[in-house]
């Protein structure tokens, strides 16, 4: 096993169903709009999540024209003159290709994306900061890239670039993570193994790594035995230091690759047709920082619930955090509406814990839970990040809806913030559609929050 020790990186990573801002920390004020600036008209056809990233005062954008096409715009913060490049890849129809963008520690820029079982698509700037530069690179390791899902840059323990994907299909995959040499510029592996095998016979959907107060790596995952989507189960959790050495939440060694049958993974030993999906696994902490890990599943009268589960003591304890009458039953493949949100726990300055939802029959809120039982004693107020009436749809096409997208890096003023909006109709399950929506505007928004 090898790592690497480069300086910091800023990236941005896209989970595939994710609500851009549910899960982030709400701001306190009030959002005004400072400015709003066009990009470009991009597909409407159907949703697939595009990139936003700002480091000092360089700007760049991914996103996939009216025509398809991959394509990146960057500006300068102070102009309002976008600058373009086009990219050699075209999506199709698939809501999981999404893009991802990461700056390394020289501020090369490196992208990847538009990939769903497919060869590994990753653009890699020549010179620094420049759109204009991009290359395809055609491997990165040269070894189990040819059926890549779910490409994620993050940031390593000691601050090197890090990307991972999963090689294999829904069902059938491993998890794996590469490294990045900025002076060679160059990939390797960042294990020798994948973190997590199916074994042929499932895969894992990954929560994470994230970084918690106590400074660990975190993950949560659930393990999948088919494309069908309700054939999720057994929540897990695995913690580490430096991405090499992974532990249990009873701080047991564990060795690589972990597999279903790794003792002292299982938080929740879910079955399959049990409630529980992908995309739905959040870890939060509470003000103690231990770790909460949010779920659903359904309860014992078949309604679906949301459960907390929090590391007490180097054991998991369940919490059944709602008490809803509803029951959400899913089935099958491709990329679904999700009729039920939720947000980590996340603890306020005033020391209580906070946890935000969005459901279908019983709208969108944020509770006030009690620390010992983690059940709601309350509602609490929560600011939109942007103004309500940027939540319609500009568009009047039957099933218009309005798509955010948050800044993965950070704005030079603390009290502003940049998003990007853009509308499309809803899922369909990764299918083609017959009669489309024409293409919609692309635009970047600064709101400044007083």
């Amino acid at each position: 096993m090898t790592s690497s020790k480069n300086v910091s990186l800023i990236s941005l990573f896209c989970l595939v169903a994710a609500s851009a801002g549910l899960a982030a920390k709400s701001p306190q004020k009030m959002p005004q709009v400072e400015m709003s600036l066009d990009i470009a008209l991009v597909w409407s056809g159907h949703p697939v999540r595009f990139c936003l990233l700002t480091k000092d005062d360089h700007q760049f954008v991914a996103y996939y024209d009216e025509n398809r096409r991959m394509t990146v715009a960057t500006r300068n913060l102070d102009s309002k003159k976008w600058r373009y490049q086009k990219l050699d890849s075209e999506v199709g129809w698939d809501s999981h290709n999404y893009i991802t963008m990461a700056l390394d520690a020289e501020n090369h820029i490196h992208l990847c994306g538009n990939m769903h079982v497919d060869p590994l698509v990753y653009f890699r700037t020549t010179k620094p900061w420049d759109i204009g530069t991009f290359e395809r690179i055609l491997k990165m390791v040269g070894r189990l890239e040819n059926r890549c899902t779910y490409p994620k840059f993050f940031t390593g323990a000691d601050g090197e670039l890090i990307f991972t994907y999963r090689d294999g299909s829904s069902g059938s995959g491993n998890q794996i993570y590469n490294v990045y040499d900025v002076e060679t510029r160059t990939w390797r592996r960042l294990l020798d193994t994948p973190l997590i095998d199916g074994e042929g016979k499932m895969n894992a959907y990954i929560v994470g790594p994230v970084r918690g107060p106590d400074g660990d790596f975190h993950i949560c995952w659930v393990w999948r035995d088919t494309p069908d989507c309700c054939t999720n189960h057994d929540l897990s959790y695995a913690r580490s230091k430096d991405l090499l050495h992974w532990q249990t939440s009873a701080s047991q060694a564990v060795a690589l690759p972990i597999t279903i049958y790794t003792e002292g993974i299982i938080v929740d030993p879910v079955p399959a047709k049990g409630g529980m999906i992908n995309g739905n696994t959040k870890i939060g902490f509470d003000s103690a920082n231990r770790p909460v890990i949010s779920y659903h599943k359904f309860d014992e009268n078949g309604m679906t619930q949301l459960y907390n589960a929090r590391l007490e003591d180097g054991r998991w304890k369940i919490y059944q955090t709602s008490d809803w009458d509803y029951r959400w039953y899913f089935q099958g493949g491709g990329t679904i509406h999700f009729e039920i949100r939720v947000s980590p726990v996340v603890p306020r300055e005033d020391g209580s814990l906070t946890q935000s939802y969005r459901h279908d029959k019983y709208g969108s809120g944020t509770w006030k839970l009690d620390e010992d039982t983690l059940r709601p004693v309350g509602q609490v107020r929560q600011v939109s990040q942007w103004p309500a009436h940027l939540t319609v749809p500009e568009s009047n096409f039957l099933g218009m809806q309005v798509r955010w997208q948050a800044d993965a890096g950070e704005s030079p003023a603390a009290d502003v913030k940049y998003f990007l909006r853009w509308e499309t109709v809803g899922v369909n399950r990764d299918r083609p559609r017959r009669v489309v929506p024409g293409p919609s505007m692309l635009r970047l928004y600064e709101f400044r929050y007083r």
